[in-house]
């Protein structure tokens, strides 16, 4: 049990791209759903459309989350809930869970999602309202299996259902050129 314990509470060192067109993934783990949805009502952002990306993240995933992108934190609204399954889609609703809106440096809003799961009984969030990020900095972690959503806008996928993907370092969207 303790070599499990410590191999959950893991910190390897990630290498991010450090180019602001990117957004990195917040979370190690698999993409579970895509969508194009409204944004949160609990920071005020249901009249919005995003595209969110959800990470599930299991037992055996590093659970250290990190910020997609550089930028500036605006808002950070907790919210009790309960611990459902976290890869189940009424677990964005209904448990426990954290929500970070940030503006990156190319002036685009970000909301980060940490989301507690089955079994997770709690979310460390690290950051602060007006802290200055740079892209793959560490802004918390969720204890066991859980989930990281991520909404943005003006930015083009870059990945596909079932993608594993590696916190600060996988690519999830390339910002939009103009035409």
């Amino acid at each position: 049990i303790t070599i499990w314990v410590y191999y959950f509470f893991r910190d390897p060192e990630r290498f991010p791209i450090d180019d602001e067109n990117y957004l990195l993934s917040p979370a190690d783990g698999v993409v579970s759903q895509i969508i194009e949805t409204n944004g949160p009502k609990e920071i005020g952002l249901e009249n919005k459309k995003y595209t969110r990306v959800s990470i599930f993240m299991n037992v055996f995933d590093c659970h250290v989350n990190r910020v997609p992108s550089s930028g500036k934190i605006n808002q950070i609204f907790y919210k009790p809930g309960k611990y459902i399954n976290a890869s189940f889609d009424k677990a964005s609703e209904e448990n426990e869970r954290n929500y970070i809106k940030m503006k990156n440096s190319n002036g685009d809003d970000l909301i980060l999602v940490q989301i507690a799961g089955l079994i997770a009984r709690r979310i460390v969030c690290e950051i602060k309202e007006n802290d200055e990020t740079k892209q793959g900095d560490k802004f918390g972690m969720i204890r066991f299996g859980s989930r990281v959503d991520l909404y943005f806008s003006n930015y083009q996928l870059m990945v596909n259902m079932k993608q594993k993907t590696i916190a600060g370092e996988t690519i999830l969207a390339r910002k939009k050129l103009n035409d």
